[in-house]
């Protein structure tokens, strides 16, 4: 074997030591940052090192450090693990090493990630014919969607941003709800706006946006203002859905661009147990998601989707006279011109799962959020705060301290890993059912876990 094969084997034998030893590790890592620079920092070697001892001397300093992500007992954050036909698949993009913006020349990437686009649209209920912008997550995602809506909402009013800028455009009103995700307020920083020119409106207990708040909010504007609403398929704590069917229509009759950040909820719509959560989100403007979370591909796969094609490319159409340009390249609907073929796992994810196999698999992620919630249910002490609608579970203990305490003492122990949140002011614990390896067994073991941490007493803050 050549350097590069011998390279790729041993990342082979590492692989797969790795996935042989998922159920028994630790979920969360066993050692810190400062002991992980410890084994990999130092003065850079005067002399190379052969790839394959590279390779091999890099899996066995990290070990300590890596998460148990692809098992499934971690709960953490909305973190899908990886489904083999996407992991296969990722190892192919970075061996082909194709630059994946141009539709003339890496024809194979686009033609993969257009498919898986087009699939996507479908399974979602999304107009066929929209543009799908692979980038690198959910914040991307939502920056590219909302950064097309400010262009198209100026130039509805008269205004070319791409030629004069923002400095002197008419202010554009961006409505959002009380508990969206923070990636809406920093993809508008990216996009200028700040937090003083964002709009609030009310949401319920659950988080979902209230139509009566929206409805006061476009009024107060002024009807002709240029506006932008941000609406959410899955709060990221309870999981809780904008009630589209009411809200969108509202922001129609203001002539409203609507963006949805559905990094993970929107998945909801390819079952039909769940697609009730999403009713009407459809006739929006544009949507964020993220494969690497609900469809469980390896990261970095975000897709930005815009209902006219035209609008993302008024607003990202690459520069440059040596480029070729198509009808709808890559390269003009998202910020990148070089990137890899991060869409070819979501096809590879898709096609090994078939529209029956997605709703099975969301099907499965709720079922097992539900399965928690009746485990920790039968704890003493325990409070459920959500109502388990989707994917998200969360609890706590009777104080914040205690809380706290036994979120860290979880953690510790490394059956399970789970995070720490404030909500409506009070300390609470987040499970996110995100990973196809979760079984009910990994649900039962992570609730004896609590169980027993919990009887232990009252863990240290």
């Amino acid at each position: 074997m050549d350097e590069r094969q011998r390279a790729l084997a041993a990342a082979h034998r590492a692989a797969t030591g790795f996935f042989e030893g998922l159920d028994e590790r630790a979920v969360w890592p066993r050692a810190g940052l400062d002991e992980m620079l410890a084994a990999f920092g130092g003065p850079m070697p005067d002399e190379g090192t052969d790839a394959e001892q590279v390779v091999t001397d890099l899996a066995t300093r990290a070990d300590p450090g890596l998460v148990a992500i692809p098992g499934g007992r971690f709960f953490g954050f909305v973190i899908g693990g990886t489904l083999p036909a996407a992991l296969g698949a990722d190892w192919l993009v970075s061996a082909w090493d194709q630059n994946s913006g141009s539709s003339t020349m890496t024809t194979a990437v686009v033609a993969m990630e257009r498919t898986a686009g087009a699939w996507v649209c479908d399974l979602m209920g999304l107009p066929p014919a929209a543009s799908v912008g692979f980038v690198t997550g959910a914040q991307m995602s939502n920056y590219v969607c909302l950064a097309a809506a400010q262009n198209s909402v100026l130039r509805g009013a008269g205004w070319d941003m791409a030629r004069r800028g923002l400095r002197g455009a008419p202010p554009v009103r961006f409505i959002v709800g009380a508990d969206r995700h923070g990636a809406v307020d920093r993809a508008l920083r990216f996009a200028g706006v700040g937090t003083d020119e964002i709009i609030v409106v009310a949401a319920d207990d659950e988080g979902r946006m209230l139509p009566g708040a929206l409805a006061d909010a476009l009024t107060d504007g002024g009807a002709d203002a240029p506006t932008v609403v941000c609406l959410q398929a899955g709060e990221v704590h309870s999981g809780a859905f904008d009630p589209f069917a009411d809200l969108i229509p509202l922001a129609r009759r203001h002539g409203a661009w609507v963006h949805v950040d559905g990094a993970f909820g929107l998945w909801a719509a390819a079952t039909p147990g769940l697609r009730g959560l999403t009713a009407g989100v459809g006739e929006a403007d544009s949507w964020s998601t993220d494969a690497h979370k609900t469809l469980n591909v390896p990261y970095d796969c975000g897709m930005a989707i815009v209902r006219d094609p035209a609008d993302s490319t008024a607003m990202f159409h690459a520069g440059g006279d040596y480029l070729i340009h198509t009808s709808l390249d890559p390269w003009d609907v998202t910020p990148e011109l070089s990137r890899r073929g991060r869409g070819v796992p979501a096809f590879a994810a898709l096609r090994q799962l078939g529209r029956t196999g997605v709703a099975e698999l969301v099907d499965r992620l709720h079922a097992n959020a539900r399965r928690l919630e009746a485990g920790l249910r039968q704890i003493s002490g325990i409070t459920l705060v959500n109502d388990v609608v989707y994917t998200q579970v969360m609890f706590r203990l009777d104080t914040d301290q205690a809380t706290r305490g036994l979120g860290a003492a979880i953690l510790a122990d490394g059956t399970a890993a789970l995070t720490g949140a404030q909500w409506r002011g009070r300390a609470v614990l987040r499970c996110s059912m995100s990973s196809w390896a979760t079984t009910p067994d990994d649900i039962d073991r992570t609730v004896a876990a609590i169980a027993r941490l919990t009887a232990a007493g009252d863990p240290p803050a």
